[in-house]
């Protein structure tokens, strides 16, 4: 008769507070790294499309370059931002029933890239 091994302990009332507390922090972090990608967003619009009006006499492609990357940076905040809850959460095994719902996770990251990408096309479109 093959011996079984005993089923695991259940977690204590403790480490399932701090496996939430780490699940809740990990979804700041992530809200933190979109909202610096919203910001550098906004920053692309600034210099893309309102510095060049600030100063009419300059040459316009400088600002329209920097606006783009800070665009593309912002893009990529929000895209690795996402990529790396979804891979946190896995790593540190969170419970299924706890983890933020991938498919609305996925959506907004979405949303905000292709908000992102439409930034990006009001600043080179003039």
């Amino acid at each position: 008769m093959p011996a079984t091994e005993p089923p695991p302990p259940a977690p204590s009332q403790e480490d399932v507070e701090v496996d939430r507390r780490t699940n809740l922090a990990g979804e700041r972090t992530l809200l933190a790294w979109w909202r610096t990608g919203f910001t550098a967003i906004a920053v692309s619009l600034a210099v893309g499309r309102v510095l060049p009006v600030l100063a009419p006499h300059s040459t316009r492609w400088p600002y329209v370059v920097i606006g783009v990357g800070f665009g593309l940076y912002g893009i990529a905040l929000i895209a690795y931002g996402t990529r790396r809850i979804a891979t946190l959460n896995a790593e540190i095994g969170v419970p299924a029933q706890d983890r933020p719902a991938l498919r609305s996770m996925a959506a907004l990251a979405v949303v905000g890239v292709l908000l992102g990408i439409g930034t990006i096309v009001l600043i080179l479109v003039q």
